[in-house]
């Protein structure tokens, strides 16, 4: 009896994780909606994925918005807003994506694949803005300009990269190649030519022409629909179901809750009448074995059971783990039950778990 196909029930364009991005609908926000007063980071801070690269230009908040292009089917952007102007630094908006993920694109060879950049973007301030990637096993780069027209005004852009067919990247689960996404540049990086080919790096040449967002406390910038792909052609934003996205973070960064008492943690067990451990099974495989991120106070955190039910402690230690599961530990001033079992909970609203696996 012959195979009949089932129709795609009206979808032309079956999700097939075309899209190199995490989180380019900017939906997941696991750390935190807004931070403000940001003056020097190179870390994580708010939207998943998204890290914030700044030195010496400016005060600046971070937040996750609504205010985002209409009719597009996006419901949240990242902003950033300038508070304190700033001039001779830099900031850059990056996300860095593993080796093992970009073997397809064939970089390092005569095939290698162009990459097309897409997204949506609004800005109070006009003029150039720079997209950068870095190789960073080859420490090569190149760099592509385009173009805010309109001030306050959604607008589509898409760049296209041509494929380098020099340096190859790493098959592993290091950090091998980075998007930038350029705000503000002093002289260091915008003194030479902007590097529009492949090539080794020159930091002179790196965001010629580059604009400083940091100029007026009137200038934001947002950006939502990101979207990177090989080819020369960029297609239809490839939405994701939110757990499907949601897992696709949790792969670098875990945040168990944040700002709620008396929530339990993990199941946990007295070793001894003053150590307690508990084993915590992480909802996905993280890039590699978790570091723990967590807020410490006095009385943050307690291990709950019949008998031992007024043990606070002020933090936890990671006693071992893989990328699929941590052990937690404590053995800061409690009397226990050696061999009982409870849970640990999080006692206080201001503290919070996570786990973090960032490139």
């Amino acid at each position: 009896m012959p195979i009949t196909k089932i129709a795609a029930a009206g979808f032309s364009d079956a999700v097939n994780f075309r899209n190199i991005i995490i989180n380019g609908d900017m939906s997941i926000a696991q750390r935190s909606t807004s931070v403000s007063s940001l003056t020097s980071s190179n870390t994580y801070k708010t939207i998943d994925r998204y890290a914030t690269e700044l030195g010496s230009n400016g005060t600046w908040t971070q937040s996750q918005s609504t205010d985002v292009p209409t009719g597009q089917g996006f419901a949240k952007s990242l902003k950033m807003d300038c508070t304190s102007t700033g001039s001779g630094g830099y900031l850059h908006i990056t996300q860095r994506f593993e080796g093992q993920n970009l073997t397809y694109l064939n970089k390092g060879r005569s095939t290698a694949e162009s990459l097309t950049l897409s997204f949506w973007v609004k800005s109070a301030k006009t003029g150039t803005y720079i997209a950068e990637f870095r190789d960073t096993d080859n420490t090569r780069n190149i760099s592509k300009s385009y173009t805010i027209s309109s001030a306050d005004t959604w607008e589509k852009k898409t760049i296209v990269f041509p494929g380098d067919t020099s340096g190859g990247l790493s098959n592993d689960n290091g950090a091998s190649l980075e998007l930038n996404l350029w705000l503000a540049a002093g002289s260091s990086n915008t003194s030479g030519t902007l590097q529009t080919d492949w090539a080794s790096q020159v930091s002179a040449n790196r965001a010629v022409g580059q604009v400083n967002l940091g100029d007026s406390t009137s200038n934001d910038w947002y950006i939502t629909g990101l979207q990177l792909e090989a080819g020369t052609t960029a297609s239809d934003f490839e939405f994701l179901p939110v757990d499907v996205n949601l897992k696709r973070c949790q792969r670098y960064y875990y945040n168990i809750v944040r700002t709620a008492q008396d929530i339990p943690i993990c199941n946990a067990s007295s070793w001894s009448t003053t150590e307690a451990y508990g084993v915590l099974h992480l909802p996905t495989t993280m890039r590699a074995t978790p570091s723990l991120d967590q807020v410490t106070g006095s009385n943050y955190y307690r291990y709950y059971n019949a008998t031992d039910s007024t043990d606070k402690f002020d933090s936890f230690t990671i006693y071992g783990g893989t990328p699929n599961e941590v052990t937690l530990y404590n053995a800061d001033s409690m009397t226990l039950t050696a061999g009982q079992s409870g849970w640990f909970v999080l006692l206080d609203a201001n503290a919070y778990i996570a786990f973090t696996s960032e490139l």
